[in-house]
C-alpha cells in the first residue's frame, strides 16, 4: 500500500513539473497574434464560401491583415463592413458600386443540343462526356454547378434551362463563377440592366447554327450607341460599364435578341418608325441643301 501510494506522489510531482514546464515553454515560443485580425474576421459574412479565394474567414482575414487581399476581399459583407475593416487597417473607406454576378448565355431551350445527358446532374460532369451535350460550346448546359455553390441562395436554373441570378439575394461572392466550368458568370455593376446575355465568339453563321439567340458579333448595338458603349470583341458584344447609360438602344436593334432586357416587338417597331422618319428628315434636308446649292 506505502509502495502505491509513494507511485502516485511521484507521479504528481511529475505531472505538475511537466505542466510547470509545459507553461513556461508557452510563453517563450508563444507567437503573438495581432488582435486586428480577430476585429477584421468580425465584420466578414461568416460563411466560409471561398468566394475571396482563400480557405474560409479565416484566411481571408489573414491574407487582408497581411496585405495580400483588399479591404473588399470578401464581397458577401458589404460595403459597410469594407469601410469598418480599412478603418481597423488604417485605409480610407473604399468607394465604388456594389457588383452582381450575371451568366453570359440565354440559351437554353434556344440551344441546340447534341445529345441527351443523362449522366450526373452536374455542369463538370457533363463536360466530360464528348464536351457536353451542347452544339453551342459558350453555352450554359443548366446542370446547376453554380446552383450548388452559392450559399446565398441567389442562384436557380430558369424557366428556360439556363443560370440566372437573384439580384436581391446576390452578394457577388463569385462562387458560382469558380463552379461555372465554362466561365459564363462575370460580375457587373449591380445598377447597370443592359447586359449581354451570349459569350459565343463564333462566326455569324456558325454562331445561328447553334443557337437562336447568340450574338453573331454583327455590330449593329455598336453602331446605333451613341455612348460608345458597346462594341463586338472577338466576335461577341461586350459592354463598357464605364459608359453605358443604360437608354437601350442596342436591345432594340439586336437582330438576336443577345443583349437583356430583350426589347419588344412592339419597341423595336416604334424604334424603326423613329429612325424611318429621321432618315426621311434627314434626306429631304439634304435635298433642300442641294437645291439652293444649285440656285
Amino acid at each position: 500500500m506505502g509502495n502505491v501510494i509513494a507511485a502516485l506522489l511521484v507521479l504528481g510531482i511529475l505531472g505538475a513539473l511537466f505542466g510547470l514546464v509545459l507553461s513556461v515553454a508557452s510563453k517563450i515560443f508563444e507567437v503573438k497574434k495581432d488582435p486586428r485580425e480577430e476585429e477584421i474576421l468580425s465584420h466578414l459574412a461568416g460563411a466560409n464560401c471561398g468566394g475571396c479565394g482563400f480557405p474560409g474567414c479565416g484566411g481571408c482575414a489573414a491574407a487582408i491583415l497581411a496585405g495580400t487581399a483588399p479591404v473588399t476581399a470578401c464581397a458577401p459583407a458589404g460595403p459597410e463592413n469594407a469601410a469598418a475593416i480599412a478603418k481597423i487597417m488604417g485605409q480610407e473607406a473604399p468607394t465604388g458600386e456594389r457588383q452582381g454576378a450575371f451568366v453570359r448565355c440565354n440559351g437554353g431551350t434556344n440551344a441546340v443540343k447534341r445529345y441527351e445527358y443523362r449522366g450526373v446532374k452536374d455542369c463538370i460532369s457533363a463536360t466530360k462526356v464528348a464536351a457536353g451535350p451542347l452544339e453551342c460550346a459558350f453555352g450554359c448546359l443548366g446542370f446547376g454547378s453554380c446552383v450548388n455553390a452559392c450559399q446565398f441562395g441567389a442562384m436557380s436554373i430558369g424557366p428556360n434551362g439556363t443560370a440566372v441570378v437573384d439580384p436581391d439575394k446576390c452578394t457577388a461572392c463569385m462562387a458560382c463563377a469558380s463552379a461555372c466550368p465554362r466561365k459564363l458568370i462575370t460580375a457587373v455593376p449591380a445598377s447597370k440592366k443592359v447586359r449581354v446575355a451570349c459569350a459565343n465568339k463564333d462566326k455569324g453563321k456558325a454562331a445561328m447554327s447553334v443557337c437562336k439567340s447568340a450574338c453573331i458579333g454583327c455590330g449593329l448595338c455598336q453602331k446605333e450607341c451613341k455612348k460608345d458603349a458597346i462594341h463586338v470583341v472577338d466576335g461577341v458584344a461586350v459592354v463598357d460599364y464605364d459608359k453605358c447609360v443604360g437608354c437601350r438602344l442596342c436591345t432594340k436593334v439586336c437582330p438576336r435578341d443577345a443583349i437583356l432586357p430583350v426589347a419588344t416587338a412592339e419597341e423595336k417597331e416604334k424604334y424603326k418608325a423613329i429612325k424611318k422618319a429621321q432618315a426621311e428628315k434627314a434626306k429631304a434636308a439634304a435635298e433642300a441643301k442641294a437645291a439652293d446649292t444649285a440656285k
